[in-house]
């Protein structure tokens, strides 16, 4: 009988730090309806302590398109905004004017990223290489895609929120020379908390 040996590498979903050939792993599914991704022993507390559903775990009925916006409207909530109905946010008073469609895009990023394990991650490297600096920049045309660059002098990552997807935030590319990345993406327009939270710096007046 022939052997033929298995070359795919396997990807931890949290750490992302590719497993040893022999290292057990369980797959876990981020949220209802995403795609089944291989968790290792070290983060899988961590998979379950964010929600993520083991394979094979009975599930609960698909929440809705429209709840699961509204249970992800933190930030917003955070910096004093509110939302009047379903597609714009409309800042109280004090607040003297109408946010963008730019400012919305880039607060329901950060609320997104933040609601991810991603945000972890950052907060992890910041404890070890410093204060961060950060923008999220909407891409242009209709698909309301949004980049996420988070950057140390020595390192720097960019993830891409994609709102309506199973999955909405996912690591794009990386690199470690802040001359890699295009202008576009170093107009720094976020700051980096604690724990790796981001908050847009979005004027109330």
């Amino acid at each position: 009988m022939r052997v033929t040996k298995v070359s795919t590498l396997r990807q931890c979903g949290i750490c992302e730090r590719t497993l040893l050939l022999g290292e057990r792993s369980v797959r876990f599914a981020p949220e209802e309806g995403a795609d089944l991704v291989h968790v290792c022993p070290l983060c899988q507390e961590t998979a379950i302590e964010h929600g993520w559903i083991k394979e094979g775990t009975p599930t609960q009925p698909t929440i809705s398109g429209d709840r699961r916006r509204r249970r992800r409207r933190g930030l917003g909530e955070f910096l004093g905004f509110s939302r009047s109905n379903g597609e714009t946010i409309t800042p109280p008073e004090p607040i003297l004017r109408r946010l963008s469609e730019e400012e919305i895009a880039i607060l329901e990023a950060a609320d997104l990223f933040n609601a991810s394990t991603y945000r972890r991650t950052v907060g992890g490297i910041a404890k070890s290489l410093g204060e961060a600096r950060a923008s999220i920049v909407p891409f242009s045309g209709v698909s309301g895609e949004v980049a996420v660059t988070v950057a140390w002098d020595l390192s720097w990552y960019q993830y891409r929120v994609t709102p309506e997807s199973a999955q909405p935030v996912r690591l794009e590319r990386r690199g470690h020379e802040l001359d890699e990345l295009e202008d576009t993406f170093k107009g720094w327009n976020t700051h980096v908390e604690d724990e790796g939270r981001l908050v847009p710096d979005i004027a109330r007046i």
